[in-house]
């Protein structure tokens, strides 16, 4: 009974939020992974005004944030636009097309041996696009236990480890002395399509045209301002210019198509077919 009304207390804050969101000035909840900042350099930095209360963090806290009302617009993993029935703004999210360097399985043992994994929840997309790649490629169903982001500490008592975004960057493939899959590649060889993890989406009174709008002007004041965000990046995350340069440049594609599209779709009718996962806390 206690549990019952503290959840109906939940769900009664969570309407009342709803109900006072205010329509000129959405609450966008910002990711602050560094793929992300070439898309909302416009809205820091851009002399031309904008709406939107800004809100920084994880990829899969923006998704409870917008779930519960607490942020009316997100750059949500699409794994919760499409759980959460959320429009989205059209053209624009982050995707790759091939190797996109920031998302690392890393394993000790062959792909088809791994028996549980360990991943670090900030992208729900992430891990379901290991769980997909896994089952279709390599008929590997691991158990998924949730864990910080260090490699040792992650395949001290599992066969392998997800590390993605920023974490993913400090590591160097090459010299690791372990099987390091890049899953957007690995999707690009399963699929033939594009890869896309994220998109700005809300409830459909939030994603109107002139919001819509902002977004992609946001994204073309990035892209031109390239060279600054690789400057001050590189000093701020202690990483070197040339590899956030190829990264925001070559690996993230900004821009969808109808193949990014195409394979999103195919991405989600992928991650339906899967039973939901053993997960050890």
């Amino acid at each position: 009974m206690a549990r019952a009304r503290r959840y109906a207390k939940m769900n009664a804050v969570t309407r009342f939020i709803k109900m006072h969101s205010d329509p000129a000035r959405p609450r966008v909840a910002v990711i602050s992974y560094l793929n992300t900042v070439p898309l909302i350099w416009g809205l820091e930095n851009s002399r031309r005004r904008h709406p939107f209360l800004l809100d920084y963090c994880l990829p899969s806290e923006g998704a409870d944030r917008v779930q519960s009302g607490l942020a009316d617009i997100g750059l949500l993993p699409v794994v919760e636009m499409a759980r959460q029935s959320l429009a989205n703004v059209p053209g624009v999210g982050i995707a790759c097309d091939g190797p996109v360097r920031s998302i690392l399985l890393i394993s000790k043992v062959p792909p088809g041996e791994i028996r549980s994994l360990a991943v670090d929840r900030g992208s729900r997309t992430s891990v379901m696009l290991a769980r997909v790649i896994l089952s279709r490629k390599f008929d590997s169903h691991p158990a998924i236990t949730v864990a910080e982001p260090v490699l040792i500490e992650m395949l001290a008592d599992n066969d392998a480890a997800l590390i993605i975004g920023d974490p993913a960057l400090y590591l160097d493939p090459a010299v690791l002395p372990f099987l390091t899959l890049d899953l957007g590649q690995e999707w690009k060889e399963l699929t033939g399509l594009p890869m896309v993890f994220a998109v700005w989406c809300g409830h459909p009174r939030f994603i109107t045209p002139a919001n819509s709008q902002h977004f992609l002007e946001s994204l073309d004041y990035g892209e031109r301002h390239i060279a600054t965000i690789v400057a001050g990046q590189a000093a701020q995350r202690r990483l070197p210019p040339d590899l956030i340069h190829t990264y925001l440049t070559q690996h993230i594609r900004y821009r969808l198509g109808d193949n990014e599209y195409k394979g999103m779709q195919t991405y989600l009718d992928y991650a339906a077919t899967l039973e939901p996962a053993l997960e050890v806390k």
